[in-house]
């Protein structure tokens, strides 16, 4: 784990002063560290069952296509309001900088998929909460949550439902 924070850049003052933002692009750009992260995530899923994996805009996107490829299971993205080509279903939340909305396509999940949320960081956890209710109004049979990196001081786990098995690869 420590090879994957050494390809985490801190950029300080972004997006506003005093936060410290962890940029994982630095991460995703190494052919090693993009193979742990795919390797990690799968190992935490390979005997669950998992049938799709759902990605937050969009940075979950790269974990969440990974993590899907690895299990064999089909993506689902969810996105900002007016991405998503056909019929969806949406839910705000409040983040850390502000108010938002994001979608899901109304028939991405079905009562038989066992699913994992993906999202790269948790840090209030407002998104993926937003994102957990949303999969959960179409009944699969098991949903799991996971990130690749937690910020703890943001106490984000506290926001996400305590039904939720949620796991993150590091922790800061």
């Amino acid at each position: 784990m420590e090879y994957l924070k050494s390809h985490i850049r801190d950029v300080y003052d972004f997006p506003q002063k005093g936060v410290i933002f962890r940029d994982l692009t630095t991460l995703f750009k190494d052919p090693r560290g993009l193979h742990i992260i795919g390797w990690d995530l799968s190992q935490l899923y390979r005997d669950k069952g998992v049938t799709k994996v759902v990605g937050i805009e969009s940075r979950g996107f790269i974990g969440g296509s990974i993590l899907a490829f690895e299990l064999g299971a089909g993506f689902v993205p969810v996105r900002k309001p007016g991405k998503l080509p056909a019929d969806t279903i949406k839910a705000s939340y409040d983040k850390e900088y502000g108010k938002d909305i994001i979608e899901i396509h109304r028939d991405a999940i079905t009562p038989d998929d066992v699913v994992v949320i993906h999202d790269d960081v948790l840090a209030t956890g407002g998104t993926m909460a937003a994102a957990y209710e949303l999969v959960k109004q179409m009944n699969p049979k098991k949903i799991y949550i996971n990130f690749i990196v937690e910020l703890s001081a943001l106490n984000g786990r506290a926001n996400l439902p305590a039904e939720a098995e949620v796991s993150s690869l590091l922790v800061y």
